[in-house]
């Protein structure tokens, strides 16, 4: 084969003998690997697309710098070499309704092709096939509309095509069932194996049960935290929130909508027919894989009908070590000299969502020995773990926070978690607690590590008391991490200058030579950022820092004594972490509060 090797552009389908010729030509495959290849192949009898075939033998690519030849590398080397462009399907940005309306599922299977994107004008349809073009005038005249091809990986098209037309053909037939509302069984298994088709339900509920098990795989595959099925006046909406952003995933029809929520509330063992106060459920979910994944579900009656929030608990974030949430080495063995004590409080700090629940549940975790008996109490209990004894705040029955702290007294406990110190009753339990000989760990809301003890003097509680029993205070925030794949270092600006002296103002932390910056691929959807990770201050309960809490509380004081015995404010912890490559700093400067101001 000379060196010229190129593509037959007449109609056909593309041939292994003929990818491999042009591979070779361009210096990406040796001939003998070629070669032995298509004899291998042609002793089998298989319908897999040829760039699948060979991005099967795993060959390094003979050009530097010697990349995997993956199916995403040949699919992108492809759509280069028919000079079309290359694109990785992201269903987040699909309205399955639009594009499943362009062509049947058999017309797109049939041609390899898959639409993306419906416009005004044009029509954005993904190929395998690029040399098979009569479908293309056929549905431009039907649509009126342009028809502009892009190049798609083989195996993102053949599972999307099915998953795509699979959930439209759901939605649509939920539609249309007049039995849509009318879910209803008495008795659900608590554990819902995904993919397994359920098969409890009866034939009219099919497509709502389809719906709902893909929903859940999706975001689980997605990365999502939390699900929101949010009704609107027409039209509902699936959102899922990744990385700490919501990203709008689907519209449905409210009566599909409507039916949703009924079952995922039946799953959750709530009252379905009860729509007009907030209810709060869990399910327990297990993905094709085997994995266990806990959603916690919360609903709210809201002007046009039941709005549904699952946050996803994944349980292998309680086996993470500190350093993977985010803990430097020194934040580390600070903490872990606080939570090694036998005895006294330690407080965790934080808006909703920083992270403070992972925090505990994964300190708790290591502390909890065959030794000892970890007790917690909770509203809601966030993630089941066994090897803990939860309990859940019950309002109905007078069972808050307090009332459970002084029950768990009474069973032998070593390490109490109370989910969150709200009101002077519950302070007092969590310092009784700890005075009668047991480590205390909870959670309060305040802006940074020293206000929490302003915080818990506000509820009433004595001086004399937070300096017998606190150990200390951690505040904590998330900040989105960087995508490995695309982030890119670059030489600090005068403003990223600015902005990093007044962040490590007054500690002159020595300012990196290059910073980095979010691009966006398609492995990260284009954001630039991929997984969150936590910023730490961590303030250590000293005799100095008695001092200063036993009179009028000065919170700059404090703060300043904090510093000078080793707490890094937020801010600094950011700084260390944008210095690293791992965050940017205007992640940094809009979750850290300003270190010199009070609460």
């Amino acid at each position: 084969m000379s060196s010229h090797a190129t593509f037959a552009t007449h109609e056909h389908r593309l041939s292994l003998a003929e990818i491999l010729d042009v591979l070779v030509a361009d210096g990406l495959v040796a001939r003998a690997d070629a070669d032995a290849l298509l004899a291998a192949q042609r002793r089998k009898a298989g319908e897999a697309h040829p760039l699948v075939v060979i991005a099967g033998q795993k060959w390094p690519s003979l050009n530097p710098p010697h990349r995997l030849l993956g199916l995403e590398e040949l699919t992108e080397w492809l759509a280069g070499r028919v000079e079309l462009d290359y694109l990785r399907i992201d269903p987040l940005k699909i309205d399955f309704a639009a594009v499943t309306g362009v062509m049947s599922s058999a017309y797109a299977t049939r041609f390899g092709v898959l639409p993306i994107q419906v416009g005004l004008r044009e029509v954005v349809v993904a190929t395998t096939q690029p040399f098979l073009r009569e479908w293309e005038k056929e549905v431009a005249g039907i649509l009126k509309k342009e028809i502009r091809r892009v190049v798609a990986s083989p195996a993102d098209v053949a599972r999307y095509l099915v998953e795509f037309y699979n959930l439209a053909r759901s939605v649509k037939k939920a539609a249309q069932t007049s039995g849509a509302h009318g879910i209803g069984a008495t008795s659900f298994e608590q554990l819902v194996d995904l993919g397994q088709g359920n098969r409890q339900f009866d034939a009219n509920d099919r497509h709502i049960v389809n719906i709902v098990d893909w929903l859940w795989q999706y975001a689980f595959e997605q990365r999502a935290s939390d699900i929101h099925i949010e009704p609107r006046r027409d039209m509902g909406l699936v959102r899922f929130r990744i990385d700490g952003l919501l990203h709008q995933v689907y519209q449905m029809p409210m009566s599909v909508l409507s039916a949703m929520t009924s079952r995922i509330k039946i799953l959750g063992r709530m009252d379905v027919v009860e729509k007009r106060r907030p209810q709060d459920g869990r399910i327990k979910t297990r993905v094709a894989s085997g994995k266990e994944v806990e959603l916690r579900l919360s609903t709210l009656p809201t002007a046009f009908g039941e709005k549904l929030v699952m946050r996803i608990f994944d349980p292998e974030v309680l086996v993470r070590n500190m350093a993977e949430l985010g803990f430097s080495e020194q934040d580390e063995a600070r903490w872990h000299s606080i939570a090694g004590q036998p005895n006294g409080i330690i407080l965790v700090t934080g808006p909703t969502g920083s992270g403070k629940t992972t925090t505990l549940y994964s300190t708790l975790k290591q502390l909890a020995t065959p030794e000892v008996n970890v007790c917690t109490i909770e509203d809601p209990i966030e993630m089941v773990e066994p090897a803990f004894n939860q309990m859940q705040v019950h309002q109905a029955i007078d069972l808050g926070f307090a009332e459970g702290v002084r029950a768990l007294m009474r069973q032998d406990p070593d390490i109490i978690m109370v989910g969150e110190i709200r009101d002077l009753q519950t302070a007092e339990m969590a310092i009784q607690a700890a005075l009668t000989g047991h480590l205390v760990l909870s959670t309060l809301h305040t802006n940074d590590a020293p206000a929490a003890l302003t915080r818990m003097l506000d509820l009433g509680v004595p001086a004399y008391l937070l300096n017998a029993t606190v150990l200390g205070i951690m505040a904590q925030r998330l900040v989105r991490i960087l995508c490995p794949h695309c982030k890119e270092a670059h030489p600090p600006t005068a403003d990223e200058e600015a902005i990093w002296d007044h962040l490590v103002t007054p500690w002159k932390a020595p300012r990196p030579k290059v910073f980095h910056r979010a691009v966006g691929c398609i492995e990260c959807r284009m954001t630039g950022y991929m997984g969150r990770i936590g910023l730490y201050e961590i303030l250590l309960m000293s005799p100095e820092l008695k001092k200063t809490t036993s009179g009028q509380i000065d919170l700059a004081r404090i703060r300043e004594q904090a510093i000078r015995e080793g707490m890094k404010p937020l801010r600094l912890s950011g700084a260390l972490k944008v210095a690293a490559g791992i965050t940017t700093l205007a992640e940094v400067v809009k979750v850290a509060p300003p270190a010199e101001v009070a609460d």
